[in-house]
């Protein structure tokens, strides 16, 4: 089920587009040696402010122009696959290796994780608190509104993921399918009290809009690891490999790293850096 205009055109109001391209500038003159660098990334990177905080320390330190296009995942992973983009952030593992395998991209590296959380009703109509991700997925499903992304992002991956792991495909009663960002599809199913699957670090960084609270405990099932990807230069001549693997090689820096640990919202760390001995 799609979900409807009416209030997807007010929740739109609230917030930016799922899909959104941002150029961060550095403050500075470009020089003749500036060079503009293409990054897909997943919304959630744009969304929890994390961006603002990594890609303006790298441009002061490189002395360029990163052109930001916030996207899914699989949105990101087809830019880079056409040679629109020079690096992609994405967190779907078996895509990724799918891109990488096909050719599309020459290195691909994971610098930071954190988990995927099911957010419900505060008075949790399905009684799935701390129940296992696949058991808390059986008992929601054609019985309890759930809000999917519906996007082919990598936290979409990740719910039908779920849904393949449980022997089902995905309900066909009480489903809504927003098409939207993470940010955009959390107030919907605010709107709806639907449960969701979120990642953490968009929910930390929305929770003071909604009533809707996490349900679930950090688990296997629900890692989610940040993977950074240059693309293959071949695709076209206007591929920044240069500036792409200086982008690749500073987020698995120890600076950045340490950018990573040290963000916060509510005092609380929305992403763990991964370090070489957590690859």
């Amino acid at each position: 089920m799609r979900f409807s205009s009416c209030l997807l055109l007010a929740v739109l109001s609230l917030l930016p587009g799922g899909c959104s391209e941002q150029t961060i500038g550095t403050g500075q003159p470009a020089t003749g040696n500036s060079h503009q660098l293409r990054l897909a990334t997943t919304t959630s990177t744009r969304d929890s402010g994390l961006l603002d905080e990594l890609i303006p320390k790298f441009q002061a330190k490189y002395d360029c122009q990163v052109t930001v296009i916030a996207v899914g995942t699989g949105a990101a992973l087809k830019l880079g696959q056409r040679g629109e983009v020079d690096v992609l952030i994405v967190h779907a593992p078996a895509a990724e290796q799918a891109f990488m395998r096909a050719g599309h991209g020459v290195t691909h590296q994971s610098f930071m994780e954190n988990y995927f959380v099911i957010l419900g009703p505060a008075n949790d109509p399905a009684n799935i608190k701390d129940k296992p991700p696949l058991a808390a997925f059986e008992i929601i499903a054609n019985r309890y509104w759930f809000a999917s992304r519906g996007d082919d992002s990598g936290t979409h991956k990740k719910e039908i993921g779920l849904w393949k792991d449980l022997g089902s495909p995905p309900p066909t009663m009480n489903y809504l399918e927003t098409g939207q960002g993470m940010a955009n599809t959390l107030l919907i199913a605010e709107e709806k009290q639907a449960y969701v699957l979120t990642d953490r670090a968009t929910y930390l960084r929305f929770n003071e809009r909604l009533t809707l609270i996490p349900l679930t405990s950090p688990h296997p099932a629900l890692k989610n690891r940040y993977s950074v990807i240059t693309v293959t230069p071949t695709k076209n001549d206007m591929i920044n490999q240069r500036q792409a693997i200086q982008l690749a090689e500073f987020l698995v820096s120890s600076a950045a790293q340490k950018t990573i640990s040290e963000y916060k919202i509510q005092n609380q760390t929305l992403f763990n850096p991964l370090t070489p001995s957590t690859k």
